[in-house]
C-alpha cells in the first residue's frame, strides 16, 4: 500500500509529501510529477516517483495499486478542463481498486465561478464509488502573505471585498489536514470544511501589516469592475482576473468564512493565526 499524492512538487503537494516523511517511511510514498528533476529531494530521501500528466491519461493507467491512498490536489490550469483532467486519476483510482482518494475542494458555502470545477469534480468523485474524502479547503493566508511586495509599495491593500472576512490558513494546516486523513482511519465518504480558527477582515489584515512593518498600510476597498481592472493591469489574463473579482465578491457576502472547526481538530491543534504568516513573509 502506498500513500500517492499528485502534483507532488506544487505549493500544497511539497508540504504534504515533506509532513509525510514525518510520518511515515520514504517507501510507503509515491510523489506523482511532471517533471522529475523538481522532485530529486524527494527521491534523495527515498520518495519514490512516477510521472504523470493530467493531460495524458495513458500516464496514470498503471500509476495505482489496490489499496493505495491517493490525495488528488486540484489543478491550477484553468484553461484546460479540469474537471476532466480530475476524472483521469478518478478513473485510473476505481480501475485500480484504491482504498480512498481524497480531493482538494472548496468550502461548500462558496458560489464563485472559481468552485465550479470543484463541484464537477466532487459529483465525478462521489458517482465514481470509489471510497472518498472531500477537503473542502478554505482560503490561504499565503495567498495575500506571498504578494506583499506591491502593497507595501503603495501602503495600501486592495481588494473588492468590502467588510467581508476569510477564515484562511496557512497551506502547513491543510496540508495537516490531508496527511491527517491519509495516515489516519476512519475517513472514508467524509466531507471536511477546513478553514482557520480566526476570521479576520482586511482592514484587520491592513492594521496588521502596519503593526509588523512600521508603514502606513490602509485598506482601500474598490468595486469589483475597478479590481478586475487593476489585476489585468498587473498583468493577470482577463478571465483569471474575473475569477479573483469574484471571490471578493463571495467573500463579502461571508462566504469564506468557515466555523466548522473541522480543520484544527483534524490536525489536533490551533490553525497558524494570520498574525504568524505576516511574521514569516516580513521576515523573507
Amino acid at each position: 500500500m502506498s500513500i500517492v499524492v499528485t502534483g507532488a512538487t506544487g505549493h500544497l503537494g511539497r508540504h504534504v509529501v515533506e509532513q509525510l516523511l514525518e510520518k511515515v517511511p520514504a517507501e510507503q510514498i509515491t510523489a506523482v510529477v511532471r517533471d522529475e528533476s523538481k522532485a530529486a529531494d524527494f527521491a534523495a530521501r527515498g520518495v519514490k516517483l512516477a510521472v504523470a500528466d493530467y493531460n495524458a491519461p495513458e500516464t496514470f493507467d498503471t500509476l495505482f495499486s489496490a489499496g493505495d491512498k491517493v490525495l488528488l490536489i486540484s489543478g491550477n490550469e484553468f484553461d484546460k478542463g479540469r474537471v476532466g483532467q480530475h476524472k483521469v486519476v478518478i478513473e485510473a483510482a476505481k480501475a485500480a481498486g484504491v482504498a480512498l482518494l481524497a480531493y482538494t475542494s472548496a468550502p461548500g458555502t462558496l458560489t464563485a465561478a472559481l468552485v465550479d470545477d470543484h463541484r464537477g469534480t466532487e459529483e465525478a468523485l462521489l458517482a465514481s464509488g470509489v471510497p472518498y474524502t472531500l477537503l473542502r479547503n478554505g482560503w490561504y493566508h499565503e495567498n495575500y502573505t506571498e504578494n506583499l511586495a506591491p502593497v507595501l509599495e503603495h501602503g495600501a491593500v486592495v481588494q473588492a471585498a468590502g467588510d467581508g472576512r476569510v477564515s484562511s490558513a496557512s497551506r502547513a494546516d491543510y496540508a495537516a489536514a490531508a496527511v491527517a486523513v491519509l495516515t489516519g482511519e476512519g475517513h472514508e465518504n467524509q466531507t471536511y470544511e477546513l478553514g482557520g480558527d480566526e476570521a479576520w477582515s482586511f482592514a484587520e489584515y491592513a492594521a496588521e501589516l502596519s503593526k509588523q512593518t512600521g508603514k502606513e498600510i490602509a485598506y482601500s476597498p474598490v468595486s469589483a469592475e475597478a479590481y478586475t481592472g487593476i489585476l489585468t493591469g498587473a498583468g493577470l489574463p482577463a478571465p483569471l482576473a474575473a475569477v479573483f473579482a469574484g471571490v471578493d465578491a463571495s467573500i463579502e457576502k461571508g462566504e469564506l468564512v468557515v466555523s466548522s472547526g473541522d480543520l484544527s481538530r483534524l490536525i489536533g491543534r490551533p490553525t497558524t493565526p494570520l498574525a504568524d504568516a505576516i511574521t514569516a513573509a516580513v521576515k523573507a
